[in-house]
């Protein structure tokens, strides 16, 4: 068999893949559609797929099961926010203002209503118990950050670093409950103000202290 006709007999038993590959992009947008505005449970493979042109059971060409495409959907969602938030705080050295520029990141991320932020937000891993461990992985190696962030805060007096992240994010993700576009505060400020009333009451407390 000539090269040439064995390169043409491989591009041709590959033609497929790619053709299966190129489906996965909008694959993915479709699920994370799906599953930001129906939830996981109510979220049908079936209105996943017709969208891209194919069958429902042609999903499992691409994932073994609905959970590992959730997870495969999370994980996008998570790696979209932590590159903001890791390129908002790159170009600076200053603690606190590292951390305020990953809460503005962060918290413009959860509110700029993609179908991918919205999934991070409103999945909980106990939505899909066979996908909870990965999920779970995903959140927590995403908030690594906040947790180095928060540890190297040149704080004047013993404070629990982790109690201090656990308010500031959990005040920051339970924001996208209560904002309404369009109301004064954008989420950049309110991000700067929830840090700076942090640094505020914690400068206070420290000179109370020493009084």
């Amino acid at each position: 068999m000539t090269s040439s006709l064995a390169a043409e007999r491989a591009a041709v038993a590959a033609a497929p893949a790619r053709r299966g590959s190129s489906r996965l992009p909008r694959l993915l947008d479709e699920a994370a559609r799906a599953f930001a505005q129906r939830g996981f449970a109510a979220a049908s493979v079936r209105e996943i797929v017709e969208p891209v042109g194919m069958l429902p059971g042609s999903l499992y060409c691409h994932f073994a099961t609905k959970e590992a495409l959730l997870a495969a959907v999370y994980k996008e969602g998570v790696e979209r926010i932590g590159a903001a938030v890791d390129a908002a705080v790159a170009p600076l050295a200053d603690p606190w203002q590292r951390l305020e520029a990953a809460c503005v990141a962060h918290l413009t991320s959860l509110l700029d209503q993609t179908d991918y932020s919205q999934v991070v937000i409103r999945v909980r891993p106990s939505d899909a118990p066979a996908a909870a461990a990965e999920l779970t992985a995903l959140r927590d190696s995403y908030e690594k950050r906040f947790v180095r962030l928060v540890a190297a805060l040149p704080l004047t007096r013993p404070t629990d670093r982790t109690m201090l992240r656990l308010l500031l994010v959990g005040a920051l993700n339970w924001s996208q409950t209560w904002y309404r576009a369009g109301g004064g505060a954008t989420p950049e400020r309110i991000a700067r103000r929830f840090v700076g009333v942090l640094k505020t009451s914690l400068a206070a407390g420290a000179r109370k202290e020493h009084a």
